[in-house]
């Protein structure tokens, strides 16, 4: 959908510079703007290479360790029934700290493998979807025989009779935690500013961490509700 819509808004943009006679300036601007986006990406990929580096001596330290079990008590709330002990605990702490820390790229491969992990979880409880060939518990909490032969993929869900994967309550949540994210260094926002020349590229601080703590707060709010509702 997204590759739609910004393919909708070039063409428009071409068209309306065609008819309003100003393709020059259209066609200086998507120069300008190409030489930008290079001259951004090599500015991103230092502050990147930084920060990830930092995460790396963090993690080295034992720092990264401690951090995680101090946001234990939160994921035991958010997440409660995921067992403590398994490595989908640590992988949400990790991409909860590098959000708090506004690195957004350096904490996708750790959301990546919290999802894998919530995934295997599912697995293990035999959900629909998710379950080897073999037996699933379904939503009536009858267990009922897998058509997926080898597979996992296709199997059915009886909730609403639609086949495949659906998300389960964890991976939903993490999502949700994952968009609202607490930061109190927008370190990519903080470049972007100073890339374009920005007098004060840290003034973004204080109403970046009021805005995501407002985010976040109503994200656990949402979550802990729905989550009562279905129970």
């Amino acid at each position: 959908m997204l590759n739609y819509i910004w393919a909708a808004m070039i063409i428009l943009g071409v068209i309306f510079g065609a008819i309003t006679g100003s393709m020059k300036e259209v066609t200086e601007a998507a120069l300008d703007s190409a030489g930008e986006a290079v001259s951004l990406c090599i500015t991103m990929a230092g502050v990147m290479a930084l920060w990830v580096g930092l995460m790396e001596v963090a993690e080295k330290s034992g720092l990264l360790l401690k951090l995680t079990n101090t946001l234990s008590p939160f994921v035991s709330f958010m997440f409660p029934r995921i067992p403590k002990g398994h490595k989908a605990r640590d992988y949400i702490s990790t991409n909860i700290i590098a959000n708090i820390l506004g690195l957004g790229w350096a904490c996708t491969p750790a959301g990546l493998k919290a999802m894998e992990e919530l995934a295997k979880l599912e697995e293990e409880r035999g959900t629909p979807g998710y379950a080897p060939a073999g037996e699933g518990i379904f939503p009536d909490g009858k267990k009922k025989g897998n058509k997926a032969g080898k597979s996992a993929v296709e199997l059915p869900v009886a909730a609403n009779g639609k086949s495949g994967r659906v998300a389960s309550n964890e991976m939903c949540t993490f999502l949700i935690l994952n968009i609202s994210s607490l930061q109190l260094i927008p370190v990519n926002m903080i470049a972007y500013r100073s890339q374009y020349g920005s007098v004060n590229p840290a003034g973004i601080i204080a109403p970046a961490i009021v805005a995501t703590f407002v985010s976040t707060l109503t994200a656990v709010v949402y979550c802990k509700v729905k989550n009562r509702k279905q129970k």
